[in-house]
């Protein structure tokens, strides 16, 4: 049997405890939802989701987390054009949209074994401002007996000017988890882009004043620790020289509602300090329950950068060690899995169809409270 085989057959392993468990989206769902009409979209839009702290479920870019979405990891992108980051997918609601409501994104689930000990995904990014009110406008304009004006439809991709980004999780066990982001330059001319990995616990503590609320901790300029009374002890650590941004993962009051905030620090801050400029965003003691770090990049035109960080429990490894023998052993692993699968006679093209598709099944396990 396949080494993926042998995993799935381990009754004491707990290797699925970590997943691709976060939403791609989570604002504008009926679990999100506490208004007196029972219109979710109207409740929690797009625009809140960046600066409201969710109570049921996370979401972010290529998320993951561990089976009771208690600590989250998730992507951040700015690209230096856009009005906001790009930390989740961007959709219409239904009355915005000619079918219903619908994801204007460029995003594929590419690969992903059964115990997540392989996932990789690409999301694709444009240099050029994201056309969110744009994408709005058409969409709401076109009949139903017409076509959905999508994001490649703005014209935002030509000449190659987009970045394909692509997201890796391999583990060298199950509670130790390398994570890598490697950012293609698909267009003609060098590009910004900013790489902001994250993590996050989930809120708890606003609804149940009786939690114990976790905590975020630089330990020093490349690794946090991370700690919750369930979870326990865990360690993230990067390479590459970033620097860490903290804030809480908390609603900032004052936007949303026009009251006083309860933290100076709300869940915004990254966007605040990234997009914003503004650097009194981020907590300066450098704790918090939301972490981000953050590369400012230029990326020359065909070429790729990439960053690389570790989650870990207990003491963790230095981020680069058996880095790439693991992430390569995996990714061959996921190949032997896939190779038993695969009907006999199948073309490379069948082959490729029948595991991506499994691999968005495999992608789709989301977290319901």
């Amino acid at each position: 049997m396949s080494a993926e085989r042998d995993r799935l057959t381990d009754p004491t392993a707990e290797w699925a405890r970590w997943g691709p468990y976060l939403a791609d989206r989570a604002w504008g769902t009926v679990r999100e939802d506490y208004s007196a009409d029972g219109n979710a979209w109207a409740y929690f839009p797009f625009d809140h989701a960046r600066s409201r702290a969710y109570r049921w479920g996370e979401d972010g870019l290529a998320g993951f987390s561990d089976g009771e979405q208690r600590l989250c990891l998730g992507l951040a992108l700015w690209n230096g054009r856009d009005p906001i980051l790009k930390e989740r997918l961007f959709g219409l609601a239904n009355e915005e949209g000619n079918h219903g409501e619908d994801v204007k994104e460029e995003y594929f689930h590419v690969d992903a074994t059964p115990t997540h000990s392989y996932l990789r995904m690409l999301y694709r990014y444009p240099q050029a401002e994201f056309p969110y009110q744009r994408l709005r406008e058409a969409n709401r304009q076109r009949g139903r007996d017409q076509p959905e004006f999508e994001l490649r439809d703005t014209g935002v991709f030509a000449e190659g000017r987009y970045f394909d980004v692509e997201i890796e999780y391999a583990k060298a066990g199950p509670e130790d988890v390398l994570w890598k982001v490697t950012a293609h330059n698909r267009g003609p001319e060098p590009a910004a882009l900013h790489i902001i990995p994250q993590a996050w616990f989930r809120n708890t503590w606003s609804w149940d004043h009786q939690t114990v609320k976790p905590t975020l901790t630089a330990a020093d300029d490349s690794v946090v620790t991370a700690w919750d009374p369930d979870l326990g002890p865990y360690v993230l650590a990067a390479d590459g020289g970033p620097t860490l941004l903290f804030c809480e993962n908390e609603t900032n009051v004052e936007r949303i509602y026009q009251s006083p905030s309860t933290t100076p620090f709300p869940k915004d801050a990254f966007h605040d300090w990234v997009v914003g400029g503004r650097v009194d965003a981020v907590n300066a003691g450098r704790e918090g329950t939301k972490v981000g770090f953050w590369y400012p990049l230029t990326i020359p035109p065909g070429a790729a950068v990439s960053v690389r960080l570790r989650l870990a429990s207990a003491n963790a490894p230095e981020p680069t060690e058996d880095f790439e023998t693991t992430l390569a052993r995996r990714r061959a692993e996921a190949d032997e899995f896939y190779a038993e699968l695969h009907p006999a006679g199948a073309s490379p093209d069948e082959q490729a169809v029948q595991r991506q598709a499994w691999a968005g099944l495999i992608w789709g396990k989301q977290y319901y409270s």
